[in-house]
């Protein structure tokens, strides 16, 4: 793969984490406004927090994909 193109793969992969970082930013205020409402639906709240479990593991692989092995 020449450079331009890992370079352009690179830029597409820190779009990609910065949409999920602010999916992820949204679902925390969600979760965040049902809980201070007090009458929340635990189900929602359980399935909201799920999502928000699972796009923090995708922001950590495309962060680890972004992000080169450095041996020290």
């Amino acid at each position: 793969m020449n450079s331009s193109a890992r370079m352009e793969q690179l830029e597409v992969l820190r779009v990609e984490l910065e949409v999920l970082k602010r999916e992820h930013r949204d679902l925390d205020e969600a979760i965040r406004a049902l809980e201070d409402q007090g009458r929340a639906d635990m189900l929602t709240l359980r399935r909201l927090k799920k999502q928000k479990l699972q796009l923090k593991d995708r922001i950590a692989a495309l962060e680890d994909r972004i992000t080169p092995d450095i041996i020290a």
